[in-house]
């Protein structure tokens, strides 16, 4: 039998799973503010309302990608791989999952 206390995986995956969401929304926000709030001059062509979609689409994109990769890391540890592949598998899909989330959000205005 398991002991609770040693085990890799956390015993309430609900709460995990919003922590690393939570997580992942705060990098994609934090990233797409240095681009968004370092334009000193937008094109006037983009509208006035230009920084809405960015600030909305990259942290929505960073909390799906650290909810996969909460998913994807408890699935590999309970198949017992290496934990640095799962470490490093689980990275590049939230960095993959954080880089779409900015094209996405900046296409259109920064990203053309």
């Amino acid at each position: 039998m398991s002991d609770v206390a040693t085990s890799p995986v956390p015993a309430h995956p609900r709460r995990g799973l919003g922590m690393a969401c939570l997580l992942g929304a705060c990098l994609g926000f934090a990233l797409i503010t240095t681009f968004v709030f370092g334009v000193d001059h937008p094109n006037p062509a983009w509208g006035p309302d230009w920084r809405v979609r960015p600030l909305i689409v990259a942290p929505l994109a960073g909390a799906a990608g650290a909810g996969v990769a909460y998913y994807t890391f408890r699935l590999l540890v309970s198949w017992e791989w290496p934990r640095f592949l799962v470490w490093l598998v689980c990275g590049l899909g939230l960095l993959v999952a954080l880089w779409m989330g900015t094209v996405v959000g900046l296409d259109g205005t920064m990203w053309n």
